[in-house]
């Protein structure tokens, strides 16, 4: 059993030490939260062993072997590259840093102390992506594609009321394409690898973050479109268009329904039953590393190429974040 602390009180957190749980392969072993009050509430319903609400406790816990961190996307880098130099695994939400050289620089700590880093990125771990990556050779050659996931925030509101929450706060490191966005870079770049060219546009909001935009890639014989919004809402799929047909996803995050569709034929329902926690399959994934001890080359690369093109698409759309300026120790 691999002995875990949660760093993070919100509802990723419950979402992904219910997800733990039915793997049996996890020890919920520690809490940590900055409100010792929040940390005692989900050690007791979790049957946590450790309540801590200061890092430099957990990182010397001698009876932690992992970390799961669901801190806002600008505590990410200083809160994982603690772990690792402290000598544990680190699963993080995504995305994993605020920008590429932050990420690469994580991935360089965990190689240099000999633990893993991985990145929370549920969505290429789903039954369901397999189902979608197959599917692909039954369409022809590819000639367009549009990743589409645009979800209006609860939170919303209360930044039209004058508000400064969190999701749309640029210190924070938050916005659109680092959080509904991201899901559909990495989707990209998970099943097509990197674009040969990046154009991006965005509608800024006051606070500097972006509330949606659009994103082309160009691959060398098709383009790849993503719309992301998290001011608006959209019931459209996601597809992927070939000469022969084209494949559609519902909720691209968490691929609940894939879709074949061929001219002159029956919609073909190829969707697979999947666990109703969707991080279970990450959670089985991470466990997979950590007893192995090393981490997945492919995925690792995954990580760094989505860091990098948000961070140019960040760049294309004017979207600053104080970490920017973050110098590397």
């Amino acid at each position: 059993m691999i002995r875990i602390a949660t760093v993070g009180s919100n509802i990723i957190t419950e979402q992904f030490l219910g997800a733990i749980k039915h793997t049996n392969l996890f020890d919920i072993a520690g809490i940590y939260s900055r409100s010792a009050k929040k940390a005692e509430a989900l050690a007791t319903k979790h049957s946590a062993r450790f309540v801590f609400n200061c890092l430099d406790e957990l990182a010397s816990c001698s009876e932690i072997d992992a970390v799961y961190i669901a801190s806002p996307n600008s505590l990410h880098f200083e809160q994982s590259v603690q772990m690792l130099k402290a000598g544990k695994h680190v699963i993080c939400e995504k995305p994993l840093a605020s920008d590429f050289q932050l990420a690469k620089e994580m991935f360089r700590v965990a190689e240099e102390n000999n633990v893993v880093l991985f990145e929370a990125f549920l969505t290429e771990f789903l039954p369901n992506f397999k189902v979608v990556q197959n599917s692909l050779n039954n369409i022809g050659r590819i000639t367009q594609a549009h990743l589409n996931f645009c979800q209006y925030s609860s939170r919303y509101s209360k930044y039209i009321k004058g508000e400064n929450p969190n999701t749309f706060n640029p210190t924070f490191a938050n916005g659109s394409i680092m959080d509904i966005g991201y899901y559909c870079v990495a989707t990209a770049v998970a099943l097509f690898g990197e674009p040969r060219s990046i154009k991006a546009s965005a509608n800024l909001l006051a606070s500097g973050v972006d509330g949606n935009g659009q994103v082309i890639f160009v691959y060398p014989n098709f383009t790849l479109v993503i719309a992301h919004s998290k001011v608006s809402h959209s019931f459209v799929n996601s597809e992927i268009q070939g000469e022969n047909g084209s494949v559609q996803v519902k909720n691209l995050s968490q691929m609940e329904q894939v879709l074949l569709c061929r001219k002159g034929q029956t919609e073909n329902d190829l969707t697979e039953v999947q666990h109703n926690n969707p991080m279970y399959y990450e959670a089985i994934e991470f466990a997979k590393c950590v007893q192995s001890g090393e981490m997945d080359v492919d995925k690792v690369a995954r990580s760094l190429s989505v860091a990098r093109i948000i961070t140019e698409i960040r760049h294309q759309t004017n979207v600053v974040f104080p970490s920017d300026n973050q110098v590397i120790l």
